[in-house]
């Protein structure tokens, strides 16, 4: 079987998810390429290499510079904070090396587009992971709407919510500045929202937003594992949001309603999204990942209602690789799926799907919200 020799750069929560993916996806898709690990990129050599100890890693390096030139390396996966995107991506296109890139793809759109061109000029293989579209559920939704069941989309309505900072005490993590993530729940976890929407719905062309940060300023982090951390007696600012709302405008017709914050007692990671169309309805919520719920609006009447599909059929989107129907998947399959599709694109000389071109179009967005929630206005997505 022909090999894809994996660098990945980030070892921590990210890291995790992806090495985890790495292992699985030979095991239980029948690929034209093998991904093999191996080499696990971290500053923290020691910590780097737990995690390859853990997940069978060959080696560990802690400067990418110099793992992105090894002419025994493949594909170079960037599961390390925003602010590092742009340089590790640009150099692996130099390198001609295919390239897999955490959500969002950068800080800023002016960064995304130059990652964009980059890659397009080598002629690389290149994937943002938006992992949620390959929830089979959603995928599912996806084969329904193109075949059109609801008919024609009128409304997108979604939130995606989160409350793991909602503790003054928990500490300034990067996720926190605006200088290394860009932005806070917007681009976190709202660009995951956006990519749906643009997945599912369409273009997006206009936005008026709302942002809002509660909690000012926190500890210093003095330690850090996964999304967990320690702080210590000194304090800094938090410089990005804790909770965004917008409304937008599609460039067919449907009108939409977003909301993302990691300030929600009690949710931990609900991802939902609702969309009407002109025959009916789908609904989905990560936090019951593996249930599509559908309306149809010609059903008798007397026997109108949702349904819920349990999306575990052999007939559903990746399901077959996996277990007897009603057996379930997790948060983890994702990432599976991801790097299967992205290991057969590799190998067939394809496309992949989320690319950076999806990736720059999702942060036009982001920036036009940023914009609006500073001028008040309703203001238009521009990749210019």
């Amino acid at each position: 079987m022909k090999t894809i020799n994996v660098a990945l750069i980030g070892y921590k929560f990210m890291g995790r998810a992806h090495s985890n993916a790495y292992r699985q996806a030979a095991a239980f898709f029948d690929l034209p390429a093998k991904p093999v690990l191996k080499v696990l990129v971290g500053r923290d050599q020691a910590a780097a290499q737990q995690v390859a100890d853990q997940f069978g890693w060959e080696e560990v390096a802690t400067d990418w510079r110099q793992v992105v030139e090894r002419c025994d390396v493949d594909l170079i996966d960037i599961a390390s904070p925003g602010k590092t995107h742009r340089d590790i991506a640009l150099a692996a296109a130099q390198c001609g090396k295919h390239i897999l890139c955490e959500k969002p793809l950068a800080n800023t759109l002016e960064e995304a587009k130059a990652m964009w061109y980059a890659a397009e000029e080598a002629n690389v293989v290149n994937m943002v992971n938006f992992n949620y579209r390959r929830t089979p559920a959603v995928a599912l939704a996806k084969q329904m709407i193109e075949a059109g069941e609801i008919g024609e989309i009128r409304q997108w309505r979604s939130a995606y919510l989160q409350d793991w900072i909602i503790d003054p005490a928990f500490p300034l993590v990067w996720r926190l500045q605006s200088a290394i993530s860009g932005s806070g729940a917007l681009g976190d976890i709202g660009a995951h929202s956006l990519d749906l929407a643009r997945y599912l719905v369409g273009e997006i062309e206009a936005v008026t937003s709302l942002t809002k940060t509660f909690i000012t300023e926190r500890p210093l982090a003095t330690a850090t594992t996964g999304l967990s951390a320690t702080g210590g007696s000194t304090r800094g600012p938090v410089t990005v949001d804790d909770a965004a709302i917008w409304l937008a405008k599609f460039a067919g017709g449907a009108i939409g309603t977003f909301e993302a914050t990691r300030m929600a007692p009690g949710r931990r990671n609900y991802n939902h999204f609702e969309i009407s169309g002109s025959k009916g309805s789908l609904g989905f919520n990560f936090e019951r990942m593996n249930e599509l719920e559908f309306y149809r609006h010609d059903d008798p009447a007397g026997r109108q209602g949702w349904r819920t599909i349990q999306a575990t059929e052999p007939s559903h989107p990746y399901v077959s690789a996996w277990w007897p129907a009603g057996h379930g998947l997790g948060y983890e399959h994702t990432f599976t799926h991801a790097v299967a599709d992205l290991c057969k694109a590799i190998a067939e000389g394809g496309k992949a799907s989320p690319d950076f071109a999806d990736g720059a179009k999702t942060q036009a967005v982001l920036e036009a919200i940023l914009r609006s929630a500073k001028s008040g206005a309703w203001e238009k997505t521009s990749m210019a």
